[in-house]
C-alpha cells in the first residue's frame, strides 16, 4: 500500500467517510510547506480549510441552536467561539491522531510543525471542507456531531458563570457589533453609606437601570435590567 492510499484508509477509518477518491483526502493533509518544497505540483489544504471552517462554524450553530438546555443568544455565541477555537480543535486533532499524518515541509518539521496547534487546527477544518465536497452537508454534520460529541455536550450543560455585564456585552456585540455604556445618574446617601444609580445605554437610548451600594453593583443591576428587556423584543 502506497503513502497516500496509507493515508485514505486512515482518514477514512477515523471520520467513518469514504471518500471517492483520495487525492481530496491526501490534499486535506498537505500543509503548504508541503507543497512549496515539492518538485512536483502538488496542492495544499489552505482553500478546504477556508471551507471546513464556515462549514464547521454553521454545524455548530445549528447544533446548539437544538440542544437543550436553551442557550440564549450570548450563551450561543461564546459556547461556538470555544468550540471552532484553535485550541479547541488542536485538542480533537491529538485526540484522533491527526498530527503524524500531516503532510509538512522539512522545515516545518523541523521547528515542530506537528505539534503546533494552528497546524493541526487547519488540518481539522480541512478534512471537514474536503467531506462536504465529496458527501455535502448531510455526511459531514454526521462527522462533526460524532467527533465534537463531547464539546457540544459540555457547551450544552454548562451554566454560564460569567456576570451580567459580561453577558450584556457579548449580546449586544454579538447581535449589533458595538458596546453599551455605562453612565452615574445620581449619588445619594453620607460617605459610609452611598448608593449610586447608573444607567447603562445603547445607541443613545437607556435600555436599563440600577441601584446599588457600589457602582459595580449598580451597573451589574443595570445589566440585568438591560438584559431582562432585550429577551423580551
Amino acid at each position: 500500500m502506497g503513502k497516500d492510499s496509507e493515508i485514505l484508509a486512515w482518514i477514512e477509518n477515523v471520520f467513518e467517510f469514504r471518500f471517492p477518491e483520495e487525492e481530496l483526502a491526501v490534499c486535506a493533509l498537505t500543509h503548504k510547506s508541503f507543497a512549496n518544497e515539492s518538485i512536483n505540483d502538488v496542492s495544499h489544504n489552505e482553500r478546504l480549510e477556508f471551507l471546513g471552517d464556515a462549514v464547521l462554524s454553521l454545524i455548530v450553530c445549528s447544533s446548539l441552536f437544538s440542544q437543550e438546555p436553551i442557550l440564549d443568544e450570548g450563551g450561543m455565541t461564546r459556547a461556538r467561539a470555544e468550540i471552532v477555537s484553535e485550541a479547541s480543535l488542536a485538542v480533537i486533532a491529538r485526540r484522533i491522531g491527526l498530527g503524524d499524518r500531516l503532510r509538512l515541509g522539512r522545515g516545518e518539521e523541523l521547528t515542530g510543525g506537528r505539534e503546533k496547534d494552528s497546524l493541526l487546527a487547519d488540518c481539522v477544518e480541512a478534512i471537514l471542507g474536503a467531506i462536504f465536497l465529496c458527501g455535502g452537508y448531510t455526511e459531514v454534520e454526521r462527522v462533526v456531531c460524532r467527533l465534537f460529541q463531547k464539546e457540544l455536550a459540555d457547551a450544552a450543560l454548562r451554566k454560564s458563570d460569567l456576570d451580567s455585564k459580561t453577558e450584556l456585552q457579548e449580546l449586544l456585540q454579538a447581535r449589533y457589533g458595538k458596546l453599551p455604556e455605562y453612565s452615574l445618574v445620581d449619588v445619594q446617601g453620607p460617605d459610609h453609606a452611598r448608593h449610586y444609580h447608573i444607567a447603562v445605554r445603547f445607541a443613545g437610548e437607556i435600555i436599563g437601570e440600577g441601584k446599588g451600594r457600589s457602582k459595580k453593583k449598580a451597573e451589574q443591576v443595570a445589566a440585568t435590567a438591560a438584559l431582562q428587556k432585550l429577551q423580551c423584543l
